[in-house]
């Protein structure tokens, strides 16, 4: 690969990794804005289980740590989780990154995804503002619509090229990455748990989980549905299976022995391994789990970015926190 190219279609390296961070960024604010939502409807119909203790909870999940010597409520998390516009792990840091990374590469996008991203970024003190006369559901509910919008726009509008894969890519790395900290959320360990039917509305999951399950199973086949599950295309199954396919495509030579794509081996490992797990054994192992997806989440970012996205001068813009 040159170091300005990627291997196969000759997609300039900045772009490939613009598309992918933007695939993320987009992603992030979606899922994160689905968990601030559950947490802060929970805090506010059961003020007893203590503001401080969920929003510190919040906070853990999301690897976020919290202000110190500080007690902190609901309105402290939102400006750290949702409002700060300089940080990329919260919602308006995660809208703005992909914002700045979509202007860049407006030749390989559809005009409708880019206005999409503008009206977002745009839009964001407006919906401040009416959030904090309305209530942060309005505020988060925007995000949520917006991005689903934003994907929607990429799948309807997008050529199924390499530009394509690498943000779907990105979206379903982030995905598996998210849906394992909502997990989390919910391990016993965590001081401040969210419910199960909670925690299937903050992934979308609460219908799809009813019509397939109907409760007959009770809470232990929750995990099992977002965790296992190969139709629900926000389990941690179907996204990783996507991810593969979309390094599968990028790179499409196969090697005589093993394989020869350090960006597919951590991903096509774990979705192996998920593959022919016993959902019997999940809730005894289902901690272990988690913290080995989220490895894999790193291990196959790193990858990627070694294989992908090499070129001689940095992105302007921010990629993590």
């Amino acid at each position: 690969m040159s170091s300005g190219a990627t291997a196969r279609t000759g997609l300039l390296s900045r772009i490939a990794e613009t598309l992918f961070w933007t695939g993320r960024y987009i992603e992030r604010a979606d899922d994160t804005a689905r968990m601030v939502d559950v947490y802060v409807h929970r805090m506010l119909e059961e003020p007893q289980a203590g503001e401080d203790a969920g929003c510190s909870a919040l906070l853990a999940v999301l690897g976020m740590p919290p202000p110190e010597a500080t007690r902190l409520d609901i309105g402290m998390a939102l400006d750290q989780l949702a409002y700060d516009e300089k940080s990329p792990s919260a919602i308006a840091g995660a809208v703005l990154a992909a914002r700045l990374g979509a202007r860049s590469v407006r030749e390989v996008i559809s005009t409708e995804m880019w206005e999409c991203l503008n009206v977002t970024g745009l839009g964001l003190p407006g919906q401040r503002r009416a959030a904090e006369r309305l209530g942060p559901h309005v505020y988060l509910r925007f995000i949520r619509d917006r991005a689903a919008l934003f994907f929607g726009l990429a799948d309807s509008t997008m050529s199924r090229d390499d530009a394509w894969r690498f943000l779907v890519l990105g979206r379903s790395v982030e995905r598996v990455d998210m849906t394992a900290r909502m997990l989390l959320a919910r391990m016993p360990a965590v001081p401040y748990e969210v419910g199960w039917p909670m925690l299937l509305h903050a992934c979308g999951a609460y219908e799809s989980f009813i019509r397939t399950r109907s409760w007959t199973g009770g809470s232990r086949h929750v995990a099992e549905f977002l965790i296992l599950d190969r139709l629900f295309p926000r389990s941690v199954m179907h996204a990783l299976a996507t991810a593969e396919e979309c390094l599968a495509a990028l790179d499409p030579d196969p090697v005589r022995a093993g394989m020869g794509d350090p960006a597919r081996r951590p991903i096509g490992r774990m979705r192996t391994r998920l593959e022919y797990a016993d959902p019997q054994l999940l809730p005894e192992q289902l901690a272990d789990l988690l913290s080995a997806l989220q490895r894999t989440c790193l291990e196959a970012s790193q990858a990627i970015t070694e294989r992908y996205f090499s070129y001689g001068q940095p992105v302007a813009w921010e990629q993590e926190a």
